[in-house]
């Protein structure tokens, strides 16, 4: 099965069986459905369970990847891609656990993978080019003080920030969330904090 955004910004989305709900609906008849209930009719093939899930979940799921990696198509593709791959792996998965941490965990380790791989591109062209000034980032000027400075982040330390503060997790579920101890956690949260407190000094 393959899910794709729509692009005319109305929030749709459509597999191959057909088109999903938009996902800034209000809440749809199936609201009221446990989400292990959702999990399981969609492993049965259910489009209106899939449909329901992805109404649930694609909001935090766009806002967690866009906070690590500032970039709106970017954090399109890579929510879209993590929610295809949940929908791969669905059949294994485990219904007693809560979907939304596990689809949280492929989604901010893809948002990783993707700033890691923009860095080191970024790295090249500056080589290639001889510069002394970094070309072609986009702007964030008129965007909240708190974003800009997140932006400047490393994209491990942003991505904790972003599990804490705008996803909610605790230290321990992020730990278990991106295979990390506990006190790796910790330490990457402080230092976030201590490069935030920094830079808004400096601002």
């Amino acid at each position: 099965m393959s899910v794709r955004r729509e692009e005319d910004g109305a929030g749709a989305v459509t597999t191959d069986a057909g088109e999903l709900a938009p996902v800034r609906n209000p809440p749809s008849r199936r609201a009221d459905r446990s989400e292990r209930a959702l999990v399981r009719g969609a492993q049965a093939g259910s489009r209106a369970d899939l449909e329901e899930l992805f109404r649930r979940h694609w909001p935090p799921a766009y806002r967690a990847a866009y906070f690590v990696v500032y970039d709106r198509a970017a954090a399109e593709d890579i929510a879209q891609e993590a929610f295809m791959s949940a929908l791969r792996a669905l059949d294994r998965f485990d219904r007693r656990r809560p979907f939304g941490p596990w689809l949280h965990r492929i989604v901010v380790n893809r948002a990783i993978d993707w700033a890691r791989s923009r860095a080191l591109r970024r790295e090249l062209d500056i080589d290639l080019m001889d510069a002394g000034e970094e070309g072609g980032e986009e702007g964030f000027a008129d965007r909240d003080e708190l974003e800009a400075v997140l932006a400047k982040l490393a994209p491990e330390r942003r991505a904790v920030v972003v599990l804490r503060y705008v996803l909610g997790y605790t230290p321990g579920e992020i730990a278990g969330l991106l295979d990390l101890p506990r006190g790796t956690v910790n330490s990457r949260l402080r230092r976030a904090l201590d490069d935030l407190a920094d830079e808004v000094e400096r601002g």
